[in-house]
C-alpha cells in the first residue's frame, strides 16, 4: 500500500507534553501476553518501530489495512508505509521522535490500498516506555469519512445554493491564488482578465413575478454562463471560472489570459447568450447585462484593485446605456478618482476660502463700452491648481454645496461691483451678472438671501442680474416663479442664459420676469466665416435677427456670447444685438483688471 501526502505541506502536530507509561504497548514478545493480546486483536491499525525506522512488529489490523499480512511488513521502513518522508517538514518531525528530541507526531496522509481504494488516514507517532530508546508506537486512524462529511460541507460552504456556482467566497480564495507571484512567474502568460456582470431588468422579474422565478431564471442565466465559459476554454488548460457573486452580479475569471481580445471576446459571448429570451415555467423571460472588463498584468495586481476596477467599469457599461461590455480605461478612471476627491473636500474648500471669482466683460455693441461683468467662480484648488466651473459646478449642485457657494459668489460679486462704483464715481455704473441654480432656489431661500446681501453691499438692485439657464427658467412654475417673481420685483435683472439651446416654449417667455436673453454661442459661431474668403450663411443670420426682434418686441434685451471676431460683432450690431460677451473684448480677468477698462471703450 502506498500513501500520499495532503496537499504541498502537510502540518504535523506537535504535540511535546511528556509520555507516560500509561501512553505505551509493548511490543509483542517484551509485553506481558494480555498486552500482546489486545495489541493483535485492536481495531486500531498499529506497530511498533525501533529507532533507526523499521517495523518491529505490525498487529492484524495494520495488516488489512496496507493489504499485507502483519508478518511481511516486519523489518519495512515505516515511514515508506505511510508516506512519511514525502515533505521536509512531516519527516523531520518524525526524525526527532525517533531520536527523543520531540513527544509527538500527529498529521494526516491519503493511502492507497492494492486494490485500488484509497482512504484518509490520521497517523500518530509516539514514543513506548521500557522499550529502549528510540522504539515508537505508530498508529493508522481511518478518518476518509470525517474527511469527506468536510469536503460536503466545504462544497456547501463555498457554492451558492441557487446556482450550483462558486460562491464570492471561493472566487476571491481563486483569485487571490491567481494573484500569488508563484502561480504565474514559473509557467502561464503572466495575465489575468475579469469579467463583471449585473443582470439588467432582473429586479422587475423578480417584483413582478416572485422570488421562485427570479431564481430560476438566475440558474438558466448560471447555465449559459457556463457554457461560455466551457467554449473560451477549449483548447486552453483551463476554463474561465464562473461565480455568483450575489443578488444578480456574475463574474467570470480568466487565468493566463492571452491579452485584451480574449476577455473581450468573452463578454462579446456572454451578451449574445444572455439577450436570448428563456422559458421559465412556461414564461418567456427576456433580460439583458451589462459587463465591466478588465485585463492586465497579474504582477503589481491585488484582489482588491482589480475588482474595485472591475465594479468602476461595470458602472461605466450601465452609464453609457446597458446591455453592453465596457473596457476599464485607466485615463477614464483616473478622472473618476479626481471627481471623487473633488466632491469630498468642495464643502470645506468653501470654508478655506479657496474659491475667486473671475469677471468678464458684457461690452455696447454700438459704443464699444463696458455695460456689465460676468462674474465667473474658479476653485484654486492645492492639488489640482485652478479649475473652472465645468470640473465643479455639477458636483456643488449634486451635494447641496451650490447653496453655499452659490450664496458667497452673490455677495463676492455684489461687494466688487458696489467697490468699483465708489473708486469711479464719475462713470455710469457697471452691473454685475451672477449664475444661479435651480436648487439655489428650491433649497434656499433665494430672496431674502439676495434682499441681505444688497442691503449690506449697498448695491442698488438694478446693478444685479441673475441668470439661470433656458431650461429651468421655462420650466419653472410653483415656488421658483414666485422667487424669480419677487426678485423681479425687487428690481433685480433676470437673464436666460444659452437661450435657444432648450425647449424654447415662447408662451413661458411671454409670462416670465426675464429682462435679458443670452444667445448660445453656437449661433454667434456661425458668422465666423464672413471676410475670411467664405461666404456666410443667409440663414444664421436670419435665425438671429429673429430672436433679437422677438426679444425687443418683448421688452427685452440681447446679449450675444462668444463673440470672438470682429466681423462677428459687426454683423450682430448691424441687426441689432444690445451687448456682447467674449474674447473679441476680453478673457475673464480679476476685478483689478476691470477698473482698467471703466474708462475707456473696450
Amino acid at each position: 500500500m502506498s500513501g500520499t501526502s495532503e496537499g504541498p505541506t502537510p502540518a504535523a502536530d506537535l504535540d511535546r507534553s511528556a509520555v507516560t507509561e500509561s501512553d505505551a504497548i509493548a511490543a509483542p514478545g517484551a509485553a506481558p501476553q494480555p498486552y500482546r493480546s489486545v495489541f493483535t486483536a485492536a481495531p486500531l491499525a498499529m506497530a511498533v518501530v525501533d529507532r533507526e525506522g523499521l517495523v518491529v512488529s505490525a498487529n492484524t489490523t495494520l495488516g488489512e489495512l496496507l493489504g499485507s499480512p502483519p508478518d511481511e511488513l516486519t523489518g519495512r521502513i515505516a515511514a515508506d508505509l505511510v508516506d512519511l518522508a514525502s515533505d521536509a517538514r512531516t519527516w523531520h518531525a518524525y526524525r526527532e521522535v525517533l531520536r527523543g528530541r520531540q513527544a509527538r507526531l500527529r498529521c494526516a496522509r491519503r493511502l492507497k490500498h492494492p486494490d485500488g481504494q484509497s482512504l484518509w488516514a490520521q497517523v500518530t507517532v509516539a514514543p513506548l516506555a521500557g522499550e529502549g530508546p528510540g522504539a515508537v508506537l505508530l498508529s493508522i486512524t481511518d478518518i476518509t469519512a470525517r474527511r469527506e462529511l468536510q469536503a460536503r460541507l466545504r462544497h456547501l460552504q463555498m457554492h451558492d445554493p441557487v446556482t450550483r456556482l462558486p460562491n464570492r467566497t471561493l472566487f476571491f480564495e481563486r483569485l487571490s491564488a491567481a494573484l500569488e507571484a508563484e502561480s504565474y512567474e514559473q509557467c502561464g502568460t503572466g495575465r489575468i482578465g475579469l469579467c463583471y456582470l449585473d443582470l439588467d431588468g432582473f429586479k422587475a422579474v423578480n417584483d413582478t413575478l416572485g422570488h421562485r422565478i427570479g431564481d430560476r431564471l438566475l440558474a438558466a442565466v448560471a447555465d449559459r454562463l457556463t457554457r461560455c465559459a466551457d467554449e473560451a476554454g477549449l483548447g486552453r488548460v483551463s476554463a474561465p471560472l464562473v461565480a455568483r457573486l450575489g443578488g444578480d452580479e456574475f463574474a467570470l475569471l480568466v487565468e493566463d489570459s492571452t491579452g485584451t481580445e480574449q476577455v473581450a471576446d468573452l463578454a462579446e459571448a456572454v451578451l449574445t447568450a444572455v439577450q436570448a429570451p428563456f422559458d421559465i415555467s412556461g414564461q418567456r423571460l427576456s433580460v439583458s447585462a451589462s459587463i465591466g472588463v478588465v485585463e492586465r498584468r497579474a504582477a503589481g495586481t491585488s484582489a482588491t484593485g482589480l475588482m474595485q476596477a472591475a465594479d468602476t467599469t461595470l458602472y461605466w457599461a450601465k452609464a453609457d446605456g446597458k446591455a453592453r461590455w465596457t473596457l476599464f480605461d485607466p485615463e477614464r478612471n483616473a478622472h473618476r478618482m479626481t471627481r471623487q476627491a473633488l466632491a469630498s473636500t468642495l464643502r470645506p474648500a468653501i470654508e478655506r476660502g479657496e474659491f475667486v471669482l473671475e469677471y468678464q466683460p458684457l461690452v455696447g455693441m454700438e459704443d464699444g463700452r463696458l455695460r456689465g461683468v460676468e462674474a465667473l467662480v474658479r476653485w484654486n484648488h492645492p492639488q489640482f491648481g485652478m479649475l473652472t466651473p465645468n470640473r465643479f459646478i455639477g458636483l456643488a449642485e449634486e451635494d447641496g454645496s451650490i447653496v453655499q457657494l452659490g450664496r458667497w459668489v452673490l455677495a463676492t460679486a455684489c461687494r466688487q461691483a458696489r467697490r468699483w462704483q465708489l473708486d469711479h464715481p464719475d462713470e455710469p455704473p457697471v452691473f454685475v451678472s451672477v449664475n444661479v441654480a435651480v436648487r439655489q432656489v428650491w433649497d434656499s431661500d433665494l430672496v431674502a438671501d439676495v434682499a441681505e446681501i444688497l442691503a449690506e453691499t449697498e448695491l442698488a438692485p438694478h446693478l444685479l442680474q441673475l441668470e439661470l439657464t433656458e431650461s429651468a427658467v421655462m420650466g419653472s412654475a410653483g415656488r421658483p416663479l414666485q422667487a424669480l417673481q419677487a426678485l423681479s420685483d425687487m428690481g433685480v435683472h433676470i437673464a436666460i442664459d444659452d437661450f435657444g439651446t432648450g425647449y424654447s416654449n415662447l408662451a413661458y417667455l411671454s409670462r416670465l420676469p426675464v429682462s435679458v436673453l443670452k444667445l448660445d454661442g453656437s449661433f454667434v459661431r456661425g458668422f465666423q466665416y464672413e471676410g475670411e474668403g467664405v461666404p456666410p450663411n443667409p440663414a444664421d443670420e436670419v435665425v438671429v435677427e429673429a430672436m433679437i426682434q422677438l426679444a425687443h418686441r418683448l421688452g427685452l434685451t440681447v446679449t450675444a456670447e462668444c463673440v470672438e471676431t470682429s466681423a462677428q460683432a459687426a454683423r450682430l450690431r448691424r441687426i441689432g444685438c444690445d451687448t456682447g460677451q467674449g474674447w473679441l473684448y476680453s478673457r475673464p480677468v480679476p476685478p483689478d483688471r476691470i477698473s482698467g477698462l471703466l474708462d475707456v471703450r473696450v
